[in-house]
């Protein structure tokens, strides 16, 4: 077994193995996820080639369709002892990412962290982020390796449009409280609040401010 294939293998065990979202399971069981490793998260050569994989990955999706996929970048290098530091590096490489991004923000989000709308944006693409990493208190996010996935945007709109969202969000947080005896208190609706307090799966609260600015 190759390096490559291991490290994939064991991602996906932690996934396919009673994970609680099963969006994320879905994916992995289809064969609808893409992982690429990386060095080191805010390595400028790291930054380049993720660049390149995202604009290679959103061109590729089928828009019409209402399958789930996800891409993950795998930074099996970055090590962090600290929920807090992970926060800092994830937010460091989003920003590092949008300001290589020639692109507009998606127009159907907001670039403004502290908005409801605010969603994290690379060419012209709207993504919900989710950070894993082996520290994290929250048993879904202690991944084996640092993580970062991309969910695009408009995967959770057509949930809405075809009624399913609700039925889902439910069953994950049911799912998530078996796994470990109570739901993720950051995670809210889109528009409730900014999904910037989730994208580190640190537990936060409403004093919290994003690190960093989009412009």
């Amino acid at each position: 077994m190759t390096k490559t294939n291991y490290t994939e293998n064991r991602i996906r065990e932690f996934i396919l193995d009673d994970h609680p979202c099963v969006m994320a399971q879905s994916v992995f069981a289809d064969d609808s996820v893409t992982i690429r490793q990386y060095k080191d998260m805010n390595s400028e050569e790291s930054l380049e080639i993720l660049m390149s994989d995202l604009k290679k990955y959103i061109d590729s999706q089928n828009l019409n369709s209402n399958d789930f996929e996800s891409y993950i970048a795998v930074f099996k290098d970055d090590k962090f002892v600290s929920e807090e530091s992970f926060e800092n590096a994830l937010w460091k490489l989003l920003k590092n990412l949008s300001e290589l991004d020639n692109q507009e923000w998606d127009t159907a989000v907001s670039k403004n962290t502290e908005h409801p709308n605010f969603s994290f944006s690379l060419h012209k693409t709207a993504f919900y982020i989710v950070g894993m990493h082996p520290f994290s208190s929250r048993f879904a996010r202690k991944s084996p390796y640092t993580m970062v996935v991309f969910n695009m945007h408009m995967q959770f709109e057509k949930l809405r449009e075809i009624n399913r969202y609700d039925r889902v969000r439910n069953l994950i947080r049911r799912r998530d409280k078996s796994f470990q005896g109570s739901i993720n208190p950051m995670l809210q609706d889109f528009g409730t609040n900014s999904e910037a307090r989730q994208y580190s799966g640190r537990k936060v609260d409403e004093s919290w401010k994003c690190p960093y600015s989009f412009k």
